[in-house]
Order: structure tokens, then sequence, then C-alpha cells
């Protein structure tokens, strides 16, 4: 679980007096703390509601970095970019886009989905056996594709 050593993180920032680590570490408790609390106080989190979390406040700061980048504002993309490399490392590994290819055809293989139209069944399953894994757009641009190109 992601919540429990924050707090101890955030205790040794402190201490090394690591603002950028200090800014993201904070980042993600609040995030966590108002998921848990706004879901009618119903308490702890799942691990995989707490990855979930954390891939929002990365993908948050992407876009803010995007947007800060093409104004030439380094100072603000600094920033974020900095926050985006914290919450990162509490994130599991990515796949490779190989990887994902693999675990896709094998889904479609399962499934027998033959063509596009059955992309939404293929999807369900991918999304759930790689929660946390691959970012969603990713994966389905990857079944999209495989079930395109069975059809090409």
């Amino acid at each position: 679980m992601i919540s429990t050593n924050i707090d101890s993180e955030i205790k040794q920032a402190m201490l090394a007096k690591d603002q950028v680590k200090l800014r993201g570490l904070r980042a993600i408790k609040a995030a966590l703390l108002l998921a848990k609390t706004e879901k009618g106080g119903a308490g702890d989190l799942t691990e995989e509601a707490e990855i979930k979390i954390l891939q929002k406040l990365v993908k948050q700061r992407k876009e803010s970095a995007d947007i800060y980048q093409a104004q030439g504002r380094e100072d603000l993309y600094t920033v974020e970019k900095e926050e985006m490399d914290v919450i990162n490392a509490y994130l599991p590994q990515q796949l490779e886009d190989a990887e994902v290819e693999a675990i896709v055809k094998q889904i479609i293989s399962d499934t027998g989905a033959q063509s596009i139209k059955e992309m939404g069944k293929v999807m369900g399953l991918a999304n759930a056996q790689l929660a946390g894994r691959a970012d969603g757009k990713r994966i389905g641009e990857i079944v999209k594709a495989q079930l395109q190109a069975m059809h090409a």
C-alpha cells in the first residue's frame, strides 16, 4: 500500500531538505486523503485504487508540463516534470509496447474476437489484466490495431 509509506517518506524528505520530493509526496498524500474521504468516508483504498489515483496525478502533470513547455515557461515546466518523476517512482513499472501487444494477442485469441465490433469485450479484459502497468489509451490503440490487422 502506497499510503502507509507516504508519511515516513515525507519526514525523510523534510529532514533531507529535498523540496522536489516533498512537493511530489505532499501531492500524493493530498490526493489519497481526498479519495478516502470523498466516498462517504469509507476508510481505506485498495492498492488498485491508489495506483489509479497516482496515474491520474501523473497524467495531470504531463498535460500541464506540455502546456507550459509550449508556452515557453521552462520554470513551471520543470516543477511539473519534477513532481511527475516523484509520483512515477511509486507506480508499478510500465510495460513496453511489445509486452502489451503479446498480452492483447493472447486475450484476442482467448476470446475468439474476430472484428473491431468486439473491441469492447477485448478492452474490458485488457484493462483489467494490464491495470496500472499500461496506459488505457495505449492499450486501446494496440487493441484496435490488432483487431484491424486481422482483416487487412
